[in-house]
């Protein structure tokens, strides 16, 4: 582990590096291997007596050198005490969840937390355990909503598409002093930009998928635990069958390298981008913590030491879907498709009050959630710009054949 002194930057370039291991290479080894081949009775009896099976080797299964090196990478980057590597973000979310809760147990979710995490909590009602769905600007009201069997609290800071930030430490304090057990969602901001452990959680979740590999070419989720919450969720994670293939881990491993300086470019860039937004006559509104005057602002500037690339924005209320799918349509830089956190700038359209508790979103206009890619800013502004003169000119079009 590299001393605590050490810049972050150092740190990112060398978490869970150790060549002296691999006979002097910097990059480990990608390991494909399911079968493990011990020398005798007694080795193979000490591997199977762990039942959390934390010493290699062992069954493919329950982790490699390739994917033990990415979970110490992480460990050492969130400041945790372990992590624990699954099969993409939706599989760190929900074997976080599994791993605490009980038939009777109540779980309190913050009403702007990514869609199939919501749907994941809807579905625990099969095995007894209620979800509620709480006001993301909650903070310390968290208290007055906490039950004798509440078990534990899920935060996502900030909100998928609407981007609330969460007072975290705030909502941490109390469930801690109550017992209560906090998880947030980091991929948004990855440890480059905030660090929920420092700020109380227990446990920290990440879509390895978005920033962390930061390509597009991988699915891969992870889980980083304190000392108390790693054994519930280890255990979980082998009750469940959660593992990675090992390319898909490589590829984690070698993206956090670089993961300083991608994310660095995603902040000017969005942050570029969202400020021409504010300006464009189509735009009622963008929501993005980095902007001065936004809701979460002064809690981001506290708890955040950077913004990705990803915010959304909502367009005036008079544009219907139909001119405004044209509109996407017509982009030629700003792909339409799900994900993010690669290399490539996207847009989607999104509808919060879809999946949001009644009348909690009440903004009339069209939502797009854009991400913002590494392509030229000046030729993402043109793009955009092209696509809302159209928009515009469709809509007096519309009106005038009216």
């Amino acid at each position: 582990m590299i001393h605590r002194q050490t810049s972050f930057e150092t740190r990112l370039v060398r978490a869970g590096w150790e060549p002296h291991l691999q006979e002097g290479y910097i990059n480990p080894p990608v390991y494909r291997s399911s079968t493990v081949l011990y020398s005798d009775v007694a080795s193979m009896e000490r591997s199977q007596a762990d039942p959390l099976r934390r010493d290699l080797p062992t069954y493919g299964r329950f982790g490699t050198p390739t994917s033990r090196a990415f979970e110490l990478a992480l460990t050492e980057l969130e400041g945790g005490y372990a992590a624990v590597v699954t099969c993409s973000g939706l599989a760190a979310i929900t074997t976080a969840l599994m791993a605490f809760v009980k038939a009777g147990d109540h779980i309190l979710v913050s009403d702007s937390v990514y869609t199939s995490s919501r749907r994941f909590c809807d579905s625990l009602a099969a095995f007894g355990i209620e979800t509620e769905y709480y006001d993301p600007r909650v903070a310390g009201g968290i208290a007055d909503l906490l039950r004798p069997n509440t078990r534990l609290v899920y935060l996502e800071s900030p909100g998928s598409t609407t981007f609330e930030v969460q007072d975290v430490p705030a909502i941490t304090s109390v469930c801690r002093d109550r017992g209560v057990v906090t998880i947030v969602d980091n991929t948004w901001a990855t440890p480059v930009f905030c660090r929920p452990l420092e700020l109380g959680a227990d446990v920290v979740v990440h879509s390895a998928t978005k920033y962390l590999t930061g390509h597009a070419d991988s699915i891969l989720g992870a889980i980083v635990c304190t000392e108390d919450t790693y054994g519930p969720v280890r255990s979980a994670a082998i009750r469940l069958g959660q593992t990675a293939g090992a390319d898909d881990v490589y590829m984690g491993l070698r993206g956090i390298r670089t993961l300083g300086v991608r994310l660095r470019q995603h902040h000017q860039q969005a942050l570029e981008l969202a400020r021409w937004l504010q300006e464009q006559d189509e735009v009622s509104q963008v929501l993005y913590p980095a902007l001065p005057g936004d809701p979460g602002h002064e809690l981001w500037r506290r708890d955040f030491s950077g913004a990705a690339g990803l915010f959304s924005i909502v367009l005036n209320p008079w544009y219907g879907k139909a001119e405004v799918d044209a509109m996407l349509e017509r982009l030629r830089l700003f792909g339409l498709g799900h994900s993010w956190g690669g290399y490539e700038s996207l847009i989607v359209p999104a509808d919060p009050s879809a999946h949001r508790l009644p009348g909690s979103w009440q903004e009339p206009g069209i939502v797009l959630r854009v991400h913002v890619g590494l392509e030229d800013v000046e030729d993402l502004k043109r793009d955009l710009a092209a696509g809302l003169r159209q928009l515009s000119q469709d809509c007096c079009s519309e009106l005038a054949a009216v």
